[in-house]
């Protein structure tokens, strides 16, 4: 096990840049992950961790399997220098984004795509529950949170590294699915169909858009179908994961296990 005392180390600083800087993320194709959950999950896909870092006093679960990965043990004013949350369980993970081929790539059949949804809360709750619903992958649009925010990850709570997150040309990847005949849905109020007289889908793509301001017009004039879900009380809209449980649920066929 390494230790690293000084706050000046270069590790240290990266680390830190990682958590508050996206260009640095951008940059290194790297990320941090903070507390026992998302480590865990992290280690379950050990191809992407890179270290594991521990604040000094912190007993590692003997459950985890951490022997081909590099430890690193820091004292508490680093762990509170490069910690996101205000009550750190003194646990991280330094990992590489997850990457994906054009041969991957070219199997997604059930997809959602993210159209400049700016909250990094939404993204990951969206990621999340495109994980849950078993999409292939999510498709971040330009505008859209960053998807290894820290914000965005803990939201995510794992889904990281249970599904692709990829950034994209969002018109690019709806004429991808045009010409691959998987039925591209939207959301809108205008000219749309009441989300459960929808049939389950087999393949599909939901796009779903901007917190206040929908979907964008170019992206609008692409879909096959619009969606709409009712509001049935005084609220003027429902929140965009909300709307994007309710949505994939309802495309992704249920085979209900006997």
């Amino acid at each position: 096990m390494r230790r690293i005392e000084s706050m000046q180390n270069t590790q240290v600083k990266h680390w830190k840049k990682l958590v508050t800087v996206r260009k640095e993320r951008d940059k290194t194709g790297e990320f941090l992950v903070e507390g026992f959950h998302l480590v865990e999950e992290a280690l379950k896909n050990q191809e992407t961790v890179l270290a594991l870092v521990v604040r000094e006093g912190m007993n590692i679960p003997q459950t985890w399997n951490v022997d081909n990965i590099e430890i690193i043990e820091i004292t508490m004013d680093i762990a509170k220098e490069i910690a996101e949350t205000e009550h750190s369980q003194g646990i991280y993970a330094h990992c590489s984004q997850p990457k994906t081929t054009i041969d991957q790539q070219q199997s997604w059949k059930r997809l959602l795509f993210v159209d400049a949804v700016q909250d990094p809360g939404n993204v990951g709750t969206m990621i999340r529950t495109a994980d849950a619903a078993g999409l292939d992958a999510v498709i971040l649009g330009k505008g859209s949170a960053d998807a290894f925010n820290p914000k965005t990850v803990r939201s995510g709570q794992g889904s990281h590294f249970h599904i692709p997150v990829v950034r994209g040309e969002l018109s690019e990847w709806v004429q991808t699915c045009k010409e691959q005949n998987i039925p591209v849905f939207g959301t809108s109020l205008d000219e749309s169909v009441v989300y459960n007289h929808i049939e389950p889908q087999e393949r599909f793509a939901l796009i779903m858009g901007n917190e206040g301001s929908g979907l964008s017009p170019e992206l609008l004039v692409q879909t096959d179908v619009n969606l709409k879900i009712p509001l049935f009380g005084q609220a003027e809209s429902l929140n965009v994961a909300v709307a994007t449980g309710i949505l994939l649920y309802t495309l992704v066929p249920i085979q209900i296990e006997s």
